[in-house]
């Protein structure tokens, strides 16, 4: 069992135990210190030294009375009694009537209380948090404590790291990295013919690809040592760090060799130096350094740099030049065979039925990246677990493909029943409309049951196998496809709503994409009228035409998808029959799969 160790505490801690500190010696200490002690008496022995005359000075309080003898040695008090002649006698005795018998003893001594004390409280913490700070930097005074030092993380040679065969679904990014891991075991083969490793090799594709851990899987399987940093991690407060830092951690990788240095999101300092006013002068002197020491060792030292970004287009070209970073390898989204390979090594390490069927997954799976698959593979073990069984069965890992798309189900989500049979229509017509046409996915599962996403219900369709290339036809299809949700609602209800808005989103996004990016216009013919930026960020479009242009682009996509929609109306119309029994037969079930839609379609 790991030790379970106490959190460290903060600096803040320390100096609210000194204010407190300070606080009870001001507050308390003090006053007591500077009060002399006070000797109670009855008042038979106030009325005996008054007429003995040994009454030095008197204050007579509401509830009390305070004297001092003759000397003034020692102060009394004594309670308050009804006393005519009281005044008279004190007067006669010579006491001397103050308002301030209790007098504040050495002044030294409250200097030395309110001054002296509290600045050694703060001399003796600040000395000991500096120690603290020095022990934690390792005992160096350079460098303000190791602020110029590389914090980069070192996993050292193991047996037991990641190897290829924990990385599926990227056999081609794997089968360029092969041959680095083979020059790292067998460099002479290579010095031999004269040829050198290339010195950098840039991972680029989208997030949870898997990149870092395919850096990792080199150095595992290469057996040698592997130096992980962020590119965030470079930058500094202090100018100058960053630039010290990559130093620093090329000196360590140079000492180590041979061994994999992995930079992850390398765009953080690599980014295209633009030379504008007041930018980012120390994000550009640590490229400077990084280009300047990948220029200063050679391709056969062993030192190999591994880098990861999902935005190779925002690089400066001076590091993505040959000579710094000479290959990019990407690391793209798994394909079906990829899809499926990746199920099965996550599937690995939870309990699992038999009989699994993971290609049907993987096509429910579409587009989902290898992190995505091994949520989906998480998801399935927890609702196993939440509904008390020992492994995942094929219905768990349906449904968590859904949760992970849309959602959990919503216990608490009630509809009424006007409601409820608008999102059937609604759902029946999209798959209605999907399946009258030729070229669409197979619908797999039609849902109305609310999802935490914001989903009413959803229509899932299935392509039979991997889709690289899309046709016009095709494109149209779909758009009708997103349009049969508010053509059902038109046909059977006769009003809309407003469930139809992430139908209406998509189908503008394709239309737009055909005629400005893909030349499915007449009137365009070929010419881009829109690029795209950060593809694997979701891609960022900007229109690259004139006004005039843009109101004629604005134009055609009304008319594709108007006259989509009137298509898919049109398909409604004529099925009118089987959409009231399918919407029917929804609205009583809830969910339905896609087997069961189209025997009651060809019924």
């Amino acid at each position: 069992m790991n030790e379970v160790k106490k959190p460290k505490k903060s600096l803040i801690f320390y100096y609210l135990i000194a204010i407190v500190v300070l606080l009870i010696l001001n507050f308390i200490a003090v006053p007591y210190m500077n009060q002399r002690q006070i000797k109670e008496t009855d008042y038979g022995t106030f009325m005996k030294m008054t007429e003995e005359h040994d009454i030095g000075r008197v204050e007579i309080q509401n509830n009390q009375i305070l004297f001092t003898d003759k000397a003034e040695d020692n102060i009394y008090k004594t309670g308050l009694m009804n006393d005519d002649g009281l005044i008279d006698r004190l007067y006669k005795s010579g006491a001397v009537f103050s308002s301030e018998i209790i007098e504040e003893a050495s002044p030294l001594l409250s200097f030395i209380l309110s001054w002296i004390v509290p600045i050694l409280i703060f001399v003796l913490l600040g000395q000991y948090m500096s120690k603290k700070l020095m022990k934690k930097a390792g005992g160096s005074n350079s460098m303000m404590f190791n602020l110029g030092k590389s914090n980069a993380k070192i996993y050292v040679k193991s047996s037991d790291g990641i190897k290829f065969s924990d990385v599926a679904g990227e056999d081609e990014a794997k089968e360029n990295l092969t041959e680095i891991v083979d020059y790292l075991h067998s460099p002479g083969r290579y010095t031999e013919i004269g040829a050198s490793m290339p010195k950098g090799i840039l991972l680029v594709g989208p997030p949870g690809t898997g990149k870092t851990m395919l850096a990792k899987a080199v150095a595992g399987e290469a057996n040698v040592p592997f130096f992980s940093m962020s590119g965030s991690e470079f930058v500094e407060m202090f100018v100058g760090m960053g630039a010290s830092k990559v130093r620093d951690l090329f000196k360590q990788a140079k000492e180590k060799a041979p061994c994999i240095v992995f930079i992850d999101e390398i765009d953080a300092i690599g980014q295209k130096r633009d030379g504008r006013v007041g930018g980012n002068d120390e994000r550009e002197q640590t490229l400077n350094q990084l280009l300047t020491e990948m220029d200063g060792f050679e391709g056969n030292n062993g030192v190999i740099i591994l880098a990861a970004t999902n935005r190779p287009e925002s690089l400066d070209p001076a590091l993505t030049r040959p000579g710094r970073f000479d290959r990019r390898v990407p690391v793209e989204l798994p394909d079906l065979k990829g899809r499926e390979e990746i199920l099965r090594v996550h599937a690995k390490k939870i309990k699992i039925d038999y009989g699994v069927d993971f290609s049907k997954i993987a096509r429910m799976a579409s587009g989902a990246s290898g992190a995505e698959l091994a949520n989906i593979i998480n998801e399935a073990a927890l609702r196993a677990i939440r509904d008390g069984r020992k492994s995942a069965s094929q219905h768990d890992l349906e449904e968590s493909i859904e949760v992970v798309i849309a959602g959990y189900q919503k216990k608490n989500a009630i509809l009424t029943d006007k409601e409820k049979m608008t999102v059937a229509y609604h759902e029946i017509g999209h798959a209605l409309v999907a399946a009258m046409q030729t070229n669409s996915a197979p619908v797999q599962k039609i849902t109305i049951v609310p999802r935490t996403s914001g989903a009413l219900g959803y229509t899932m369709q299935v392509e039979e196998n991997n889709h690289y290339l899309m046709s016009k036809d095709e494109l149209e299809n779909k758009i009708a496809t997103l349009t049969g949700g508010r053509a059902a609602e038109e046909v059977a209800l006769g009003t809309v709503t407003t469930g139809a808005s992430n139908d209406i989103e998509q189908a503008t996004k394709i239309a737009r994409a055909m005629i400005t990016r893909y030349g499915m216009c007449d009137k365009f013919d070929m010419v881009a009228m829109e690029t795209i930026s950060n593809k694997y960020l979701g891609g960022d479009a900007s229109l690259q035409c004139s006004e005039t242009t843009q109101t004629d682009i604005d134009k055609k996509v009304v008319e594709i998808v108007r006259r989509q929609h009137e298509k898919a109306a049109q398909i409604l119309l004529d099925n009118r029959a089987k959409l009231d029994i399918l919407a029917q037969y929804l609205f009583e079930h809830e969910t339905i799969t896609g087997e069961e839609f189209m025997n009651i379609l060809n019924s």
